[in-house]
């Protein structure tokens, strides 16, 4: 058996939640979704839900005790994350343990202090909590926790929180994270503040929700499982961070009780999942073999109203039947962090560099895509867009990705490499009409998400990209492009008609996954990066 395995084992020392929102079933959840193996010890059994607890029992410590030996007589473990402990005997319990049994990494939840600001444990408690912190190798207090930790006045603001965590570090040499949840405010962080001076800090934005009942035992029992897998801790927390963001979004969505619901802990892996599918996009009888009217494409009312309106009735029924799809680039993760400037800036530079390859081989796509035209106009059309995705768009790329390695040093995407294959086939192998409707969702797609946006501050960190996107010069070209399309449609057989239909919707499904694809990175895989450790183990495993 390797020293070091690819799945972390990852111990919970807990209490329980029958409703699975927190606590040992919390850490569990999260643990796994961290990529680990997770095991609980409880150390009480509460009667609680969404509304609260409503009773408590704790087993006699001889019990916790034999838990403890129990796992730890048999089981190695890369990591060890500590939430409720409750009184002072359980305390001291799991601290002899902790003595005896000296974990690789220690992340300790210090379950002080309530959301409401209710101290949790009885004086001698609480001074034994305090004690047993300072083994930790990381403790993740409330904003309320922290004060009680360092023994200071709650902190008003990000920087006092800072300034307190800094002072407890240098004392203890334990590493603090910062969580500024409980202050005011939209714009959050979490915050690594290490023993050896390092301070690692990951954005984030308030999400409108009452489901956010176990977020402190989710966060330090997904820290706990990366760290254990061999992130560094700058990794860990972007992670973690990123990855609770997204499980409180969808929190509401599970229906969980009435009052303070949980998180979602499995979204990402269900967003993960979908996006592994094999099942096909489109199924072989979406679509009628002939298309002699655009009512023949049976389209729905579209769910979205084009920013580019369409520019007579074919492009009109095209865009009634991809609407969706466009709906769901402008609601996609990438797209909402892109807008509120919470995407992490290795996420967006990867998809810039995807985006720099991409232009490459879509000019040559339009570039082709000229040459078979038989129409002037349009001919004239893709070979000047040709030009421009090379003259401007990629000196835009460059000019962004500067900082990182060269072009020829990023590899193409699976994703990237897919949709330009897609798109260099329907232009060389397919009648002109096809191709022409098969690049026009680059040029309508862009232009929805730009005309969706609201307004940029000037200090927005993708201010100047995000304009880009409603340029009015790329306006025009959308425009254009919707012409030379609506001009083919007319003059195409009814059968090519509708192989040019399917090539539109393929190619809107290849633009979500191009959107989407940058979320599907391992830690340290962006752009350019070398992986984690744990990335590495993954990709070997393969």
């Amino acid at each position: 058996m390797p020293a070091h395995p690819a799945v972390p084992r990852v111990l919970s020392i807990a209490g329980t939640d029958p409703t699975g929102g927190a606590g040992t079933s919390a850490d569990l959840k999260s643990i796994a979704a961290a990529d680990g193996y997770g095991m609980a010890v409880v150390t009480a059994v509460l009667a609680q839900n969404t509304h609260g607890v409503r009773d408590i029992h704790v087993p006699p410590t001889a019990v916790l005790a034999a838990q403890l030996a129990a796992v730890g007589d048999d089981v190695e473990l890369e990591a060890v994350k500590t939430g409720m402990l409750g009184t002072a005997e359980v305390i001291e319990t799991v601290t002899a343990w902790v003595d005896g049994h000296p974990p690789r990494v220690l992340v300790v939840d210090p379950v002080m202090v309530a959301t409401s600001g209710d101290r949790l444990l009885a004086p001698e408690a609480e001074q034994a909590m305090l004690r047993f912190c300072r083994r930790a190798s990381v403790v993740t207090p409330n904003i309320d926790e922290l004060a009680v930790l360092t023994g200071a006045a709650r902190a008003r603001t990000a920087q006092e929180a800072l300034e307190q965590a800094e002072g407890w570090v240098r004392e203890t040499g334990v590493a603090v994270v910062v969580k500024t949840g409980h202050l005011a405010g939209r714009d959050l962080s979490t915050t690594w503040v290490g023993a050896d001076g390092a301070r690692h800090s990951v954005a984030s934005t308030r999400v409108d929700t009452t489901s956010t009942h176990g977020t402190g035992c989710s966060l330090s029992a997904a820290l706990a499982t990366r760290l254990g897998g061999g992130d560094s801790p700058a990794e860990a927390l972007a992670w973690v961070t990123d990855w609770l963001h997204e499980a409180i979004e969808h929190g509401a969505a599970l229906q969980v009780g009435s009052g303070h619901g949980p998180v979602d802990h499995a979204h990402r892996s269900r967003r993960l999942q979908a996006a592994g599918s094999a099942a096909p996009w489109l199924a072989a009888d979406a679509l009628p073999p002939r298309l002699a009217d655009p009512a023949d494409l049976a389209a729905p009312t579209p769910s979205v109203p084009a920013t580019v309106a369409p520019v007579g009735p074919w492009t009109e029924a095209l865009w009634a039947a991809g609407s969706s799809l466009a709906a769901e680039i402008a609601g996609s993760g990438f797209v909402r962090a892109l807008v509120d400037g919470r995407l992490p800036e290795p996420v967006f530079s990867f998809y810039l560099s995807q985006d720099s390859l991409y232009l490459a081989r879509y000019s040559r796509t339009l570039a082709a895509l000229a040459e078979r035209s038989t129409d002037p106009s349009a001919r004239e059309f893709w070979a000047g867009s040709s030009g421009h995705c090379l003259e401007v768009e990629a000196e835009l790329h460059r000019s962004w990705l500067a900082h990182l390695p060269a072009e020829s040093d990023t590899a193409i995407s699976p994703v990237t490499s897919a949709y330009t294959d897609f798109l260099h086939a329907q232009t060389l192998s397919s009648p002109t009409v096809v191709g022409a409707a098969a690049v026009l969702p680059c040029f309508w797609l862009y232009a929805q998400v730009g005309g969706g946006l609201p307004d940029i501050a000037p200090d927005h960190p993708y201010s100047a990209w995000l304009e880009t996107y409603r340029d009015p010069g790329f306006v025009t070209g959308v425009q254009g492009a919707l012409g030379a399309v609506e001009r083919e449609f007319a003059a195409a057989t009814p059968e090519d008609r509708a192989e040019a239909a399917r090539a539109f919707l393929l190619a809107c499904r290849h633009e979500l996954e191009f959107f989407d694809q940058a979320r599907r990175l391992p830690p340290g895989a962006a752009a350019g990066r070398s992986p984690s450790p744990r990335a590495r183990s993954e990709a070997a495993a393969l």
